[in-house]
């Protein structure tokens, strides 16, 4: 409901004292008033999704509509969160992950809130013990190939990072920008937990043998996926190689037009070629629904959403109780050892990372 300003509130009292007296007993009662419906803004990526049915669900329990803002990759999104903090354009922001959170954190964007729901997610998921931010979702960023593709040229698929570098794959992979896509932030990191920053061949030599072996960067997840990778596009890109996830394939499996006995696309899962990510939401300060924001956090924390999470955005749900749907129990594949870049490390060195990236890969 909205507030009653002051003024509004002294015209209401003296309309009170001109108008009659109080009612008699026989005179029917004045109808209550039907709640006002509000407005809830989710800021968030453009990989957001979510069934109609699950966000009705939300929307007619707390009486409310939900309009999700989508302001690109996650890295463009928080960029728009920090330059409009003193005058928030949502209530809510979702999807910065574990390789932005450190300046998320620092720019003071969010305001704590301790779920119910905090108490159904592992501990070693929640890495701001000031509950500033609450994580929602996990995925591996891997390397993903198109398999038909490889058996059709009959060339090997890749089994590691190094492979990339090979003459024989040259021209052949798409990447994100790690300074404008969450995805092209947790592969750079992976090579450098891969690679090393010192010794004969580090993480910046990688990437100089990957620019001249012709490796493509796109800005975010959705054009190297659906535009320029050969099985996501349909076959209007031309790179069988893209970095996306570990739980892409199921989802290939799941929408596919036909059934599938095994799943078109693979990921490369080898020792420290994948990174970890995890996903989480925040009430942004100033939110201007500040009860409908927390219970939207506590939806997303939820069964309902978790359970969404799979089939919609490709990734697993943070919810220990959540059940997966039987494509991602079949066929996909978890990384046992994926790279290790500690959070502090991330914080300490995230910016310049991404600086001797793009100078070794765009200028």
């Amino acid at each position: 409901m909205k507030p009653v300003t002051v003024f509004a509130l002294i015209g209401l009292l003296a309309l009170a004292a001109c108008g009659p007296g109080p009612a008699s007993p026989t005179e029917a009662p004045t109808a209550t008033t039907p709640p006002e419906t509000r407005t809830l803004r989710v800021m968030t990526h453009d990989s957001f999704d979510i069934s109609e049915e699950v966000l009705a669900a939300f929307e007619t329990q707390h009486n409310a509509t939900v309009e999700i803002l989508q302001a690109g990759d996650a890295g463009v999104v928080l960029n728009q969160a920090i330059l409009s903090r003193d005058n928030p354009l949502a209530d809510v922001l979702y999807g910065v992950d574990n390789t932005l959170l450190s300046r998320a954190l620092e720019a003071d964007i969010f305001d704590p809130y301790t779920s119910p729901l905090l108490a159904e997610i592992p501990d070693h998921l929640e890495l701001d013990p000031q509950h500033r931010a609450l994580p929602v979702d996990y995925g591996d960023v891997c390397l993903n190939y198109d398999k038909a593709w490889f058996a059709e040229q009959d060339l090997t698929p890749p089994s590691n990072l190094e492979d990339l570098v090979k003459p024989e794959y040259r021209g052949l992979t798409v990447v994100e920008n790690p300074a404008t896509s969450s995805p092209g932030l947790a592969f750079m990191l992976a090579t450098i937990g891969h690679f090393g920053e010192t010794g004969a061949y580090t993480w910046l030599d990688y990437w100089a043998d990957l620019r001249d072996n012709g490796v493509l960067v796109t800005e975010g997840w959705e054009d190297a996926y659906w535009g320029q990778f050969t099985y996501g596009s349909g076959g209007e890109g031309d790179r069988p190689i893209v970095v996306s996830y570990a739980s892409s394939p199921p989802v290939e499996v799941y929408f596919a037009e036909e059934p599938f006995e095994e799943a078109p696309t693979a990921a490369v899962v080898g020792d420290s070629s994948c990174f970890r990510q995890i996903e989480f939401v925040g009430i942004l300060k100033g939110a201007q629904n500040r009860d409908l924001a927390e219970a939207w956090v506590d939806f997303m924390l939820g069964t309902t959403f978790q359970e969404d999470i799979p089939l919609h955005m490709f990734m697993f749900p943070a919810n220990q109780n959540a059940a997966l749907p039987e494509v991602f129990a079949k066929f996909a594949v978890i990384p046992e050892h994926p790279a290790e870049v500690s959070y502090d490390a991330i914080e300490a060195n995230r910016e310049a990372w991404v600086e001797a990236w793009t100078e070794v890969v765009l200028r």
